[in-house]
């Protein structure tokens, strides 16, 4: 199972507002409607009733943390990118 986090939001004339987030884990594909499907069974089951009109506006996958960062910081050996140079306009 993957975690994904869901930004929900509450309609404007709703009796209890409501904005925010939560997490969430799925077997389906980020995006896909039964993915909609699990975060909106979550939020139901977090928020009970009050969220059955409320909407999910954006669903995306949690990334997982580096467990090896250990405080030192990497550095990066590869040369430098070259600067673009863009050409001047001419005004004739």
């Amino acid at each position: 199972m993957t975690t994904y986090l869901a930004h929900y939001r509450s309609p404007a004339a709703a009796d209890v507002r409501g904005a925010g987030h939560f997490e969430f884990e799925s077997d389906a594909r980020a995006g896909s409607k039964d993915n909609i499907r699990d975060a909106r069974m979550r939020m139901l089951e977090l928020f009970g009733k009050d969220a059955a009109s409320w909407s999910i506006e954006e669903v995306e996958r949690i990334t997982a943390k580096n467990s090896s960062f250990d405080g030192q910081l990497e550095l990066d050996f590869r040369p430098q990118k070259k600067k673009r140079v863009r050409r001047t306009k001419g005004y004739w």
